[in-house]
């Protein structure tokens, strides 16, 4: 199971922000894709910058989430004791998650002018997402919702974040090339728990994804068998093309969900 940790931090002398609704949503798109056995919501709130390093000590996560406001150069908008703004700087997240590269896989900075930050954690972190420029509460829920519901169902990183860009395009809201992806192909992630990938749990869940995989593969070879039928329909073979395209979709995603467990 993969931890998905939120960081969320809205001081009280900054613009206030939809934070709950953002969260909210994940945690729906993670239940109506049904995988809540694979992914675990972990949230921290009013974070401190003592509370980042402690949050991600104690929930281990493979994903880390800030939502919150970003200054660009001078850092992340977090909290200090009172509840006012507390900017941490680049150079000190970076150093943050150095000391977790073996173990997170992707970092999402929903908060504006965060690609710098972004940049900096790509040093150490394979998958980093940052904002280029201001982005709107509502472009900023339309990318979680996207990124997300791909995640959900077996898509990797990047192609996650092609899905949350074009939910803020589907939406209709301004903004859909705000979100910027940093890919550092040279971070190879240590699985912290590849121990547990033995447990009678992940077993039963490798060999059900095994038999979905196989089933899929003989209706897809059953089905481009019935499209090679001479008297056919035109619409018949549009239905038999569209039904081999679906079941192609669904075999790649259970190969990748089961490359995960594996």
């Amino acid at each position: 199971m993969k931890t998905i940790l939120i960081l969320a931090a809205n001081p009280k002398d900054t613009t206030q922000l939809r934070l709950d609704e953002e969260v909210r949503e994940i945690d729906e798109v993670l239940r109506q894709a049904g995988i809540k056995d694979e992914f675990e919501l972990k949230q921290r709130w009013a974070v401190r910058p003592r509370d980042v390093q402690q949050a991600m000590l104690s929930c281990n996560p493979a994903i880390v989430h800030f939502s919150g406001h970003g200054t660009g150069e001078q850092g992340l908008a977090l909290e200090d004791g009172e509840g006012n703004i507390k900017l941490v700087d680049t150079a000190a997240l970076a150093g943050l998650f150095k000391l977790f590269a073996s173990q997170v896989e992707c970092v999402i900075l929903n908060a504006c002018y965060s690609e710098v930050q972004a940049e900096a954690i790509a040093q150490y972190i394979s998958y980093v997402i940052g904002m280029s420029q201001p982005i709107e509460d509502k472009a900023a829920i339309e990318f979680t919702v996207g990124f997300y519901n791909a995640l959900g169902a077996g898509r990797s990183y990047p192609d996650a974040f092609d899905f949350g860009c074009n939910s803020i395009q589907l939406a209709g809201i301004a903004g859909y090339q705000t979100p910027v992806l940093q890919h550092n192909p040279n971070v190879v992630v240590h699985d912290a728990n590849l121990e547990s990938k033995t447990s009678p749990l992940l077993e039963e869940q490798l060999a059900e994804l095994r038999e979905e995989y196989d089933a899929v593969n003989e209706e897809i070879k059953a089905l481009k068998k019935s499209l090679r039928i001479d008297d056919l329909t035109p619409k018949q073979r549009i239905k038999l093309k569209r039904q081999i395209q679906e079941a192609e979709t669904e075999r790649e995603n259970l190969e990748f969900r089961r490359s995960n467990l594996e």
